[in-house]
């Protein structure tokens, strides 16, 4: 017989086999809000590995598709045979987390299968959004926040997280045949998708790595009234993913224009110094900690 301590212990073995940087942060809350964080990793895991470990588009789609029917029969009271998503229901129902985050999340999934580059920012927003910023505005419900102003913040936290993301995993996605960056903010600075796919990376790059890493510093800048606006569970777990994620983006930063042919990849170390000070501190800048 099925039991929601062995739905959530399923979910704990996704977060576990994936290697996640949120495996560490997530253990500072309490139980109850521990196992619905995780199971919201575990659901958004699921969605992405559907696309990214499909053998064809097809394939993805057809996976892809199957899963969110199959998450809204859940979602609509319909018993479900995946201990995933039952842990997504009960969580949900728990903490009152509104569902559309969820079909949020399989939206911008799904955005991934549609298109490959993105002309604007705005464009680029709408996928973050969906894909980043639905799952921590997801997040702060199992949390607990004070202040209807945590939504706007934690918008703005999903947006500087998942900006990271991309500007770390630039050659990877070039790899797939995938552009997140803006063609607008590319034609701009003076560049073109030929030599970014080409690896000619001449100083106009340069301009261009600037103009992202500006973009998302003001949207770390917004995120960080957070910290005012969560419980004293919520704040700590956030405290220690700002600063894993602040971390990751400081070497983004410092790595300029290589950014476009390496992946980054800062010290362990270094990570783990940015998480306890900010832990410590919270995440207002303070000079030589997080730089």
């Amino acid at each position: 017989m099925n039991s929601l301590a062995s739905d959530h212990a399923a979910c704990a073995a996704v977060l576990r086999q994936s290697g996640s940087s949120f495996a560490l942060p997530i253990r500072l809350l309490p139980e109850a809000k521990r196992r619905g964080t995780t199971a919201l990793y575990a659901f958004c895991r699921l969605a992405d590995d559907l696309v990214d470990d499909a053998s064809d588009a097809v394939t993805a789609r057809r996976g892809l598709d199957a899963f969110a029917a199959r998450t809204e029969a859940a979602l609509a009271g319909e018993p479900s045979s995946e201990p995933v998503l039952r842990a997504v229901v009960d969580t949900a129902r728990r903490f009152a987390v509104p569902v559309d985050y969820f079909r949020d999340v399989i939206a911008g999934v799904r955005m991934d299968l549609d298109r490959v580059s993105y002309g604007t920012c705005a464009e680029l927003e709408e996928y973050c959004r969906r894909v980043a910023s639905a799952v921590g505005l997801a997040a702060i419900h199992i949390w607990g926040f004070r202040s209807p102003a945590a939504l706007e913040a934690g918008h703005h936290c999903g947006l500087a997280f998942q900006f990271t993301n991309i500007l770390r995993d630039i050659p990877e996605d070039l790899g797939r045949g995938r552009i997140y960056l803006p063609r607008t903010d590319i034609e701009t600075c003076g560049c073109t998708v030929a030599d970014l796919q080409a690896g000619r990376i001449g100083p106009e790059f340069g301009r261009l790595a600037e103009l992202q890493a500006s973009r998302t510093a003001a949207r770390y800048e917004r995120a960080a009234a957070l910290d005012d606006l969560l419980s004293t569970d919520g704040r700590m777990v956030f405290r220690a993913m700002f600063g894993v994620y602040r971390s990751l983006f400081a070497a983004v930063r410092r790595a300029g224009p290589a950014i476009f042919t390496a992946r980054v990849r800062p010290t362990r170390s270094r990570v783990l110094a940015s998480a306890a000070a900010t832990l410590c501190l919270g995440p207002r800048p303070v000079r030589g900690l997080w730089s």
